[in-house]
């Protein structure tokens, strides 16, 4: 396959709207592209997509192929890993880079082996060194970061670990060539079917745009313990977060919630860590948090190692108090 200086991000999109980690990918692809002395390209996917096409120029791609086929109106993994390898066949780029999503999880190592390069996964940065793609990845459980430099391959692929890149601002002047391109997909190579789908309705701000997350642990002990963390999260305009203990003891009622290596990653402005021990699998998804309160009976817990300030009590004592406190302040 003919390489060229091209950084290929397969987007993804939503009602005609491309995803937050979409916006991220195009945001570190453009420095990308800059390293390379190449241009930035995005992939959209689906039916009726071109105004993801458009608003992909918005936040940083040069130009934008367009896939489009009824088949691919609905996300498959077999319809999309043929339709993401054939556009990389026809396009040539020297970097290709997925979220690490559903999406990005299930395609990126079957195309990387249709296209005889090797997946480097859930990357946390990547950078550009004498034309190689530079990727960094937690491991062990967030206990060692890995370097991976794939230099033997010409054509590199990667997945991005989702919040972990900063998007571009959006200029709406910028302008870009939005072009449809044409892919085979045969029905019976589709061995996947999907049957219905349930759509999770999240009350409240959604952890990744909250800027106030007030996270709790095993140390809460019991379904009433998060009322009192939901109370004190709506008096500050935020939202509530879990370790995987919580969810896993029936405590909170559904898995979006979940904040780490098994769940999700956020960067709010203030992030208050109540009754987590700090494993390193929870670190890895808040480490990024402006400023870090931990509220903690254990002096020994882990999460005080890494907060910028620690409380040594029982939450039950500390919390009831702070939020009458936060309510006297809010109102004057």
């Amino acid at each position: 396959m003919a390489q060229n200086s091209t950084v290929l991000i397969c987007g993804e999109q939503e009602e005609g709207k491309i995803t937050a980690v979409t916006k991220e990918l195009l945001g570190v692809g453009k420095i990308l592209a800059g390293g390379l002395n190449g241009k930035l390209s995005a992939l959209i996917i689906g039916s009726d997509i071109r105004d993801s096409g458009e608003e992909a120029i918005v936040y940083g791609a040069d130009n934008v192929y367009l896939v489009e086929d009824p088949l691919l109106s609905q996300y498959n993994p077999d319809s999309y890993t043929t339709a993401i390898t054939q556009a990389c066949q026809q396009i040539g780029p020297s970097v290709v880079l997925l979220g690490h999503t559903t999406m990005g999880r299930d395609v990126a190592g079957r195309v990387a082996f249709r296209l005889g390069c090797f997946p480097c996964m859930n990357c946390t940065n990547l950078d550009i060194d004498s034309k190689s793609l530079v990727q960094t990845r937690s491991v062990y459980g967030g206990n060692a970061i890995a370097v991976v430099v794939s230099r033997d391959s010409q054509l590199q692929l990667a997945t991005i670990k989702p919040r972990a890149m900063t998007p571009l601002e959006p200029d709406s002047s910028r302008k870009g060539e939005i072009e449809n391109i044409k892919v085979k997909i045969d029905d019976p190579a589709i061995r996947t079917k999907l049957v219905s789908t349930t759509k999770e309705e999240v009350e409240g701000i959604k952890l990744e745009d909250a800027r106030v997350i007030v996270a709790g642990g095993g140390g809460i002990g019991d379904a009433e313990g998060f009322q009192l963390l939901q109370d004190f999260a709506r008096i500050l305009g935020g939202a509530v977060g879990t370790t995987t203990v919580p969810y896993d003891e029936g405590w909170v009622p559904t898995t979006s919630m979940v904040i780490g290596d098994s769940g999700k990653t956020v960067k709010p402005d203030l992030y208050i860590a109540i009754g987590i021990r700090g494993a390193s699998q929870h670190i890895t998804g808040c480490s990024e948090s402006k400023l870090m309160v931990a509220i903690n009976k254990d002096s020994d817990a882990g999460i005080f190692k890494v907060s910028d300030l620690g409380v040594v009590a029982d939450y039950r004592k500390v919390l009831p108090p702070l939020i009458e406190r936060c309510k006297a302040l809010l109102a004057t």
